[in-house]
């Protein structure tokens, strides 16, 4: 278990109890960073093929973390079994390459709101995952959290959730999959993070990720494509790893160390937010009346799943994260 993980679930039961006004800051911040990852993905995925774009997303944070890739391997090499080197692969060619592939797809169908809205079903996933691969028990209220999700999911991934059409379904289920994905690599990485450090752990899962990303991008001829990129959208590709990605990241658990579980999750509630505006700002997308409500429903239920398990509950939820390649590592440590 991580210094992370140790500290939010030692935190004391009190929702109220004092926290640092820093350190919900600079999660709020951390959060309002992921809701930015629209701003340079959308035209980077309507401009450049999928796996090209993929595979620098990956590059650039594995090359600034290459000291804790070698010292990752070696750990492994020492600690890990069939079943982790196993899982690790899943982890960084599934949960990271594969995810982002289709995440990154859905933008290509036109909406730069709803793949990342829906990104808020992870928790969900999460904790489906962790019954069945980690064999953690859950309460029957989980049943009512799921229903209301789903629901909620429902309503934002449909503008008319009456009139459901080929074009419209599309980008929802290839967002869904990415979250499912990213949720199954929650569970993955609360395994392999009992064996070895969270630097270590998300630079392997980025380094597996980038050998799954060129293994798509070489073969497909996409990487030429990176060449022809003008000054802006070499720009966007890098403020896109580095922002949305690791710059966040470590902001968000740098303020995590100060503020507890209950607190942190509704700091969180700034990455819908700022996914919304940034979208209205920049392409003018607004949200119709029942994807607001779905908003809304969806937003509240993993608050609520994210406040109980702070309060002790079991059922085994973790917060709700954004989708980043170099993130979602730090899933459930």
């Amino acid at each position: 278990m991580s210094t992370d993980s140790a500290t939010r679930d030692a935190a004391p039961v009190g929702f109220w109890r004092p926290v640092t006004g820093g350190g919900i800051a600079l999660v709020a911040l951390g959060a309002a960073l992921w809701g930015t990852d629209p701003l340079f993905r959308r035209g980077l995925a309507l401009s450049l093929p999928t796996p090209a774009l993929v595979l620098v997303e990956h590059l650039l944070p594995t090359v600034l973390l290459a000291p804790f890739v070698v010292r990752g391997l070696r750990r492994a090499v020492r600690v890990f079994g069939f079943r982790e080197w196993l899982a690790l692969l899943v982890l960084g060619c599934g949960a990271s390459a594969l995810a982002t592939l289709l995440f990154t797809e859905a933008f290509t169908f036109g909406s730069p709101t709803t793949p990342v809205l829906l990104q808020q079903v992870q928790p969900l996933f999460a904790v489906a995952g962790a019954r069945l691969l980690l064999g953690e028990r859950l309460r029957p209220r989980f049943g009512a959290f799921l229903v209301a999700g789903l629901v909620g999911a429902y309503l934002i991934a449909f503008a008319n959730p009456l009139a459901v059409g080929a074009q419209g379904l599309a980008p929802a289920l290839l967002a869904l999959a990415a979250a499912a994905l990213w949720g199954t690599g929650t569970v993955l990485g609360r395994r392999l993070g009992a064996l070895m450090p969270f630097a270590e752990l998300t630079a392997l899962r980025l380094f597996f990720g980038l050998i799954a990303s060129a293994a798509v991008a070489v073969p497909t001829g996409s990487v030429p494509a990176l060449g022809s990129l003008s000054g802006t959208a070499v720009l966007a590709l890098v403020l896109l790893a580095l922002v949305p990605g690791l710059l966040a990241l470590l902001v968000y658990y740098r303020g995590l160390q100060s503020t507890p579980a209950s607190a942190a999750t509704l700091a969180e509630l700034a990455f819908p937010l700022t996914t919304v505006v940034v979208n209205y700002l920049a392409f003018g997308a607004v949200l119709s009346p029942t994807q607001w409500t779905g908003v809304v429903l969806l937003a509240g239920t993993v608050t609520v799943m994210g406040t109980v398990r702070a309060r002790g509950s079991s059922i085994g939820v973790v917060p709700v994260r954004p989708p980043m390649p170099i993130r979602e590592a730090a899933e459930g440590l």
